[in-house]
């Protein structure tokens, strides 16, 4: 057992931690101080996330329990949770900040503030997902099947690193902590994967809400935070074929062999 245990830590760290971190750090390398790379990046992130919502986070989440409603209101709770949470976080910055020079700065502080809610999303969908792997691992022991599917995983994280360093890199964040946090939101695969592991199976109507959650925060943060300020730094039709593009890459890592045993 603790062979197996050590396994499975290390293969959740390596491509939940690992696969974040990496995307983190690819969006610093990426990075171009233009407002049109700028938009073109926003967009692009933009359609990945609106594809692997659409067609790997609401399809999971519809799958794993049979009461038809729930994905759809959780999915909306979530996005009212988000709308509501972001809300009040603009609400605490204007508090502390005053009204000196942070009205010029009010797109930064938009994108530092979808940079974090995406984190929180992400880290909340990591959860069901480090389940399965320890499920997996519980069922079949050190197997290709396990490892193939963690690095499913990881390859999916490494987009998803990038949609969150990316807001926080334009915000101003220095690179080691908007990587930092992108590799943060990568610890719940590591204690999805415990108690997966442990109970040797997770609770069907629990996954579902966790995934719907996390797509509508995500939702948001598409929706209300990436693609308009994608629009703000470069009004273009180039942006809007930046988001199909980001989500075609989406389409391609969903067809991927394994993914079907990545959740």
């Amino acid at each position: 057992m603790p062979q197996i245990l050590t396994f499975l830590i290390l293969l959740t760290l390596l491509t939940g931690v690992g696969g974040l971190a990496l995307g983190g750090g690819l969006a610093a390398l990426l990075r171009r101080e233009s407002s049109r790379a700028t938009g073109l990046l926003l967009s692009f992130t933009a359609g990945l996330m609106l594809c692997i919502v659409s067609f790997d986070m609401v399809p999971q989440a519809m799958e794993a329990t049979e009461t038809d409603y729930l994905p759809p209101l959780f999915l909306v709770a979530g996005f009212a949770l988000t709308f509501l949470l972001n809300g009040w976080i603009d609400k605490s910055a204007h508090h502390s900040h005053g009204h000196g020079s942070h009205h010029c700065a009010c797109g930064r502080h938009d994108l530092h503030t979808a940079g974090i809610v995406l984190a929180a999303a992400v880290a909340l969908h990591n959860m069901p997902v480090g389940m399965a792997v320890g499920t997996t691992v519980a069922a079949h022991g050190i197997c290709w099947a396990s490892t193939l599917s963690a690095v499913t995983i990881g390859l999916h994280n490494i987009p998803e690193g990038m949609s969150i360093a990316i807001p926080l890199l334009h915000d101003g964040s220095k690179v080691r902590g908007a990587v930092g946090v992108a590799a943060l939101s990568g610890l719940p695969t590591v204690a999805g994967a415990l108690v997966g592991y442990f109970i040797g199976g997770h609770t069907p109507m629990a996954l579902s809400i966790l995934m719907s959650i996390a797509g509508g925060a995500m939702l948001y943060v598409v929706f209300f935070e990436l693609l308009p300020e994608a629009g703000r730094q470069w009004r273009s039709r180039w942006t809007v074929l930046a988001t199909v593009v980001g989500f075609a890459l989406g389409v391609l890592l969903l067809l991927s062999p394994g993914h079907s045993h990545a959740h």
